[in-house]
């Protein structure tokens, strides 16, 4: 809809990168129905509701006949707050886009589920592809002297979590948790940025912890901060996937993430490549978080699970579906 974003430049410099310069959602169908009658690709690809209800009314629309495949990314508990006109919306909405579509696939197995019962479809007309996430080169001795220098402390008990600060990710949670430990040498590091941080900042204060709370802010390369780290944590009351776990296993960094739906304990195989605890439980939080800094771990089979994940083998999977077309 409209070409911006951090990741922007990097995208265009391997991708053709077409912006419908639009703001809103309900300018896509016009656009998307010119675009399509226009440069008539093979397959259209839309990604995340609204586009996955948008997408394949535009597609029809527009009288070009090609394969629509829709993706979903998270979870329809993202919209719980949002009031029960906009989840009948969502509803109906979803049940028409994914009616049309093609080919519908979710990042998850519990994803998937929801996609069903969302939609009222059987589930054995969705596909699970997980979200390739790619094994980065090894970061630069600058690099990680500068992660190191933000850490400021012996590893040991370095503890990290990435991604944006939103409530979805629940870090007052991981905060509460971190506060817990018989640990006054620990560190946590906050590597993203979000409308959160303050409250996550007064939150440190009023626990006693601030002065052993790192925020990194946005890194467009995270590795650096997974290799000087001792262990990675995910606290979110709900994940589509978790890409932030597989970066963090392909680094060889042990992991403790909430058992929330639906795709860390996926991605875990439940339990055997890290710890998963009860959403929203600080006690259980903290408490595999201080077992995890005392385990030893075999780095080389996180980084043997995180090559399961690699964008090949989602691509395979992807070009399979468009060749059958169901």
């Amino acid at each position: 809809m409209k070409a911006r974003g951090e990741f922007l430049d990097e995208a265009q410099k391997s991708f053709s990168v077409v912006d419908l310069d639009i703001r809103r959602a309900r300018e896509l169908p016009i656009a998307l129905v010119r675009y399509l009658r226009r440069r008539r690709p093979t397959v259209l690809l839309a990604a995340m509701w609204p586009l996955t209800a948008i997408a394949p009314v535009a597609a029809r629309m527009s009288g070009h006949r090609c394969k629509v495949l829709v993706t979903e990314h998270g979870m329809s508990a993202e919209y719980r707050d949002w009031g029960l006109l906009h989840r009948a919306l969502l509803r109906i909405s979803s049940g028409i886009g994914y009616r049309l579509a093609q080919i519908r696939v979710g990042v998850s197995a519990g994803l998937i589920k929801d996609m069903a019962n969302l939609s009222w479809m059987r589930r054995d007309r969705f596909h699970v592809i997980y979200n390739p996430v790619p094994l980065r080169p090894e970061p630069s001795a600058y690099a990680l002297h500068d992660a190191e220098a933000l850490w400021s402390v012996p590893t040991g008990a370095r503890i990290i979590t990435v991604g944006r600060i939103k409530a979805v990710k629940n870090h007052p949670l991981l905060l509460r948790a971190f506060a817990q430990l018989d640990r006054p040498e620990a560190r946590l590091m906050f590597v993203g940025e979000g409308a959160g941080r303050d409250a996550l900042l007064t939150l440190a204060q009023e626990l006693g912890v601030a002065d052993r709370v790192i925020f990194a802010g946005f890194q467009s390369d995270p590795t650096p901060f997974y290799k000087t780290a001792d262990l990675f944590v995910l606290a979110s009351d709900y994940e589509g996937f978790g890409n932030v776990i597989v970066e963090a296993l392909a680094c060889g960094t042990p992991v403790v993430s909430t058992d929330c739906p639906s795709g860390p304990a996926e991605i875990l195989d439940f339990g055997r490549f890290g710890r998963l605890v009860p959403v929203g439980d600080a006690v259980s939080l903290a408490r595999a978080i201080t077992v995890s800094l005392e385990t030893q771990v075999a780095c080389d089979v996180l980084k043997e699970r995180a090559a399961d994940f690699v964008p090949s083998k989602a691509a395979e999977k992807y070009l399979r579906l468009f060749e059958r077309g169901s």
